[in-house]
Parts: C-alpha cells; structure tokens; sequence
C-alpha cells in the first residue's frame, strides 16, 4: 500500500513537472519566434487540446474537427463586425460550436450510429459547410450588414478588445499572452474535467460502454456532453485565430485542417491532454518552417513524420518519454532495494 501511494505521487510529480516545463516554454516562446507566430503556434495547441480531449478520453474521433473551429472564426467575425466590438462575438463564438455539436451528438450518439460512421458524418458536415460557405460570394448572401464574401472570406472585422471598451483592441505580445491565459484555462478545466465523477464515466465509456450503460448511466448523454465541451474549445480556438489572422475563410473548414489536428494529436501522444499541445507546437512550427521553402512538400514531410510516429513510437511522444523516465525510476528503485539488501546480508554474515 505504501509502495502504491509513493508510485502515485511520484507520477503526480512528474505531471506537474512536465506542466511546468510546458508553462516555462509557452511564455518564453516568444523570445525564439516573433510574437505572431508564436501566437499562432499556441492557438493550435488549443485546437489540438479540444480533440484530444474527446478522442483521448472519451474515445470519440471526429474527422471533421475543423467544423468547430470555422464555426468559432465565422461567428466571431460575423458578431464583431455587426456589433463593432469583440464582447459578445467572444462569447457567441464559444456557444455556437457547443450548441451544433450537441445538436450532432444528440443525433448520433442516441441514433447508435457506429464509430466509422460518426466520423464520416463529422467529415461530411465539415466538408459542407466549407462548400457552402464558399458559395457565398454574392452580395444576397449576408447576415446583418456582413458580406460573407465566398472564397474571399470576410476581412477587416474588429480585433479582440478589452470587453465593453472596443477603444482598447488587444494585440501583439498581449494577445499572445491572452492565447496563452486561454490554454491554460481550458487544460486545467480538462483535468477537472477528467478528476470528476464526469470524467470517470468518460474513461468507462472508453473502455467499455455496454458496461457503463447496465449500471445505469447514459452514455450517449455524456458523450454528447464532452463532444459539447470539446467543440466549445475548438469555437474558442477558432475566434482566436479569427482575431490573430484578421480574416476567416472556406479553408478554416477543410479536410486539410481537421487531417492536421489528428496528426497532432498522435503524434504528441493520444490519451494525454499535454502530448496534444506538444504535438501541436512541434509539428506546428515545422509546418511553418516548410511554408517558407519550395524544395519539399509540406504535405509529404508531415505525412512521413507520421508513419514514423506510428512505427517507432505508437504511443505518441509523451507517453514514450513518461514511460522510459517511469522504467529508469524503477531500475533506480531495483537498484536501491539490492544494495540495501547486500548490505543487510554482509551486516548479518559479519555480527555471525
């Protein structure tokens, strides 16, 4: 029992030491990239957070992700230039996404739908709303006063202010800390999250449904709560990403942002909410670092990195660094107890 309670906090602490490593590098981070892109590096790590979240946890895999994340962008774009400031288009921003993906959850989870099928259908409804918002280019297709401008997207909305005051827009190295304020939020309200009864069932409903459903809980309820919850975050990334980028786009909802997403998520370890955020920055910044040069493909360069994940480290990064820092603690551990024990042996041989 002791040797138990000592395993458990020893990988309290590693956890923790690995969030504040994490904390350390995200708010030095702009001291190796410019702020900008920095900025964008953290919003994708939130992005990445709301799947793994999900897919992690609740062993619910959307292939159309990215339909949150453009809803957030569109919605705040759209709310911010009607209202000509941020406040409400913040918050709109984050119960649009969670309201349309209860609404789909509800149909899928209590429809029984298969887990293939859920993400065709999650791809689906992505890939339509980017074809449908790219045939918005003419001047009929407008919700208030805002064009949503087809292909072309909607620019020059009104960037993130200090709520209530659009005089004071939130920009620069304080946008990049208000990205990163928002991570950290929505990270500690994931391990909530999963330190709760909620999250409890979550995890049994990973492991095995049928078992959680004859002990009375309903499952398709709680999964579509956390597909609620997740798609909040990827709403929340999204109008960050609207904010930093002054435009939205059919893109935001395409096959190519949700495939991305999913790489991050494997590669920095499914089943972990801090291999996702690690996936994101890694992967992230050589996706950009890439963007600058013509010689190689991105597309084939990411592509690769991923068979490579999968064939060397099937668990993901983190996990795989956890695991050997546990396996070189018990061999420390193995150590000890042998010495100890040739000790207490030559102690005895020589009182004889």
């Amino acid at each position: 029992m002791i040797g138990d309670s000592a395993n458990f906090s020893s990988a309290g602490r590693t956890q923790w030491g690995w969030i504040a490593v994490a904390v350390f590098i995200l708010l030095i981070l702009p001291a190796a990239f410019d702020t900008s892109t920095a900025t964008l590096l953290a919003i994708w790590a939130l992005f990445a957070l709301s799947l793994g979240l999900m897919w992690g946890y609740a062993g619910i895999l959307s292939f159309g992700h990215a339909a949150y994340f453009g809803l957030g962008a569109y919605t705040y774009a759209i709310t911010s230039m009607n209202m000509g400031e941020s406040t409400a288009a913040w918050i709109l921003a984050i119960i649009l996404p969670a309201f349309v993906a209860a609404l789909m959850g509800s149909m899928m989870f209590y429809g029984r739908i298969s887990d293939v099928y859920m993400g065709v259908i999650s791809l689906v409804f992505s890939l339509i709303l980017a074809k449908f918002m790219g045939a918005t280019a003419g001047e009929v297709y407008q919700i208030g006063g805002t064009r949503l401008g087809g292909f072309n997207g909607i620019p020059a909305f009104p960037i993130i202010n200090l709520p209530g005051d659009p005089s004071v827009p939130i920009f620069g190295t304080a946008f990049y800390y208000l990205v990163i304020f928002c991570l950290i939020f929505c990270y500690l309200i994931s391990r909530w999250i999963l330190s709760s009864a909620f999250g409890r069932i979550l995890l049994g409903i990973r492991e095995n449904e049928a078992r959680i459903e004859l002990l009375g809980y309903d499952a398709a309820a709680y999964k579509t709560g956390i597909f609620s919850i997740s798609a909040a975050m990827a709403g929340m990334a999204g109008c960050l990403y609207a904010s930093w980028a002054e435009i939205v786009t059919p893109a935001l909802f395409g096959l190519g942002q949700s495939v991305e997403v999913i790489i991050w998520v494997i590669a920095g370890g499914l089943g972990t909410l801090m291999g996702p955020v690690i996936g994101a920055g890694l992967l992230g910044s050589l996706k950009l670092l890439l963007g600058s040069q013509t010689y190689i493909d991105n597309s084939l360069v990411i592509g690769t990195i991923l068979v490579l994940v999968v064939l060397i480290l099937p668990r993901g990064l983190l996990p795989t660094l956890m695991g050997w820092r546990r396996q070189s603690e018990q061999r420390s551990v193995r150590r000890a107890g042998n010495k100890s024990m040739r000790r207490r042996k030559s102690s005895a041989h020589s009182q004889k």
